[in-house]
């Protein structure tokens, strides 16, 4: 296995030869950190490839572990785009497969769609492979569902506005905190005062609870409670800037409620529902029942 630290696209042996086919780019989702919540088809994609670009910065080193021994490995952390199409390029001229990591999920803030862009442009065949992203991650750390029955039915995924890429008009923190449901903030640990500021003007109140979650499933990950009103204080306490998912919303304390789906008076085409139980529910949710409806009573 090439050193982690090779970043020249020029290398030569094994993983340069190619196999003289149609080069193709697989990008992968190693998941919030664990080697472990790789996906089997992420560890065989790993294995499968001449090339496998990962960033130190975000992707834990024992996903290689599933590459190849004569595998090249780039470390991009320090790359920008320009420096990683290179590695494309020989792809597509020399047929190798290309394993691109990504953090996470790669549909979720990767720069995925760019790359897929030009890697179409260069004839190059491309597969997503999906994984765990970090928000799962924090909730199952915490034994949380992030969807409790008649509390929250929705989870926004969003960042903080004001950092490097712009937001679009109507994304900001405050706006999507008018739901008042979950949500899952990425990229917004160094400026945790807007943070909250924003969330509370949204609407949530101070005592509300989130999860602050530094590195999720790695060796050195934080995982930490605290209400909304105490959010910026405890992240300024334990110096957290970076590599950071806060999670906010009234169904990260609630329990009580019960899924219809798997109640007795619910039915599917699996399952009948009891009778009794049915009748229960419909009258619990305001429903009237089946006979009791105006157009069962004109049949």
């Amino acid at each position: 296995m090439t050193a982690p630290g090779t970043t020249g696209p020029a290398a030569t042996g094994p993983a340069a030869t190619g196999s003289g086919g149609t080069g193709r780019v697989l990008f992968v989702g190693a998941g919030p950190g664990a080697a472990d919540l790789l996906t089997f088809r992420a560890a065989r994609a790993i294995a499968a490839a001449d090339v496998v670009i990962w960033a130190a910065s975000l992707v834990h080193p024992d996903v290689l572990e599933h590459a190849r021994p004569d595998a090249e490995i780039v470390d991009s952390a320090a790359l920008p785009m320009e420096g990683v199409l290179p590695y494309y390029e020989r792809a597509a001229a020399e047929g190798l497969t290309v394993a691109r990591i990504h953090s996470g999920d790669p549909a979720l803030w990767g720069a995925l769609q760019e790359q897929l862009d030009r890697c179409r442009a260069l004839g190059l065949e491309t597969e997503v492979i999906p994984g765990v992203s970090s928000f799962s991650a924090v909730a199952a750390a915490v034994g949380r569902e992030l969807t409790i029955p008649e509390v929250a039915q929705s989870v926004i995924l969003t960042r903080l506005g004001g950092g490097k890429t712009p937001m679009p008009p109507g994304e900001e923190v405050r706006e999507f905190a008018r739901h008042g449901t979950t949500m899952a903030l990425f990229l917004s640990a160094a400026r945790s005062k807007q943070l909250q500021d924003e969330l509370l003007e949204g609407g949530y109140p101070e005592d509300t609870p989130c999860v602050v979650a530094y590195r999720c499933t790695w060796p050195d990950e934080l995982v930490v409670r605290c209400t909304l009103g105490e959010l910026a204080a405890t992240m300024k306490a334990h110096r957290l800037w970076k590599h950071t998912l806060v999670l906010v919303g009234p169904a990260l304390a609630a329990g009580g409620t019960r899924s219809h789906l798997y109640h007795p008076g619910h039915f599917h085409g699996f399952r009948r529902a009891d009778p009794a139980a049915r009748r229960r529910l419909r009258a619990a949710s305001g429903r009237p029942a089946a006979a009791d409806r105006p157009e069962a009573r004109r049949q």
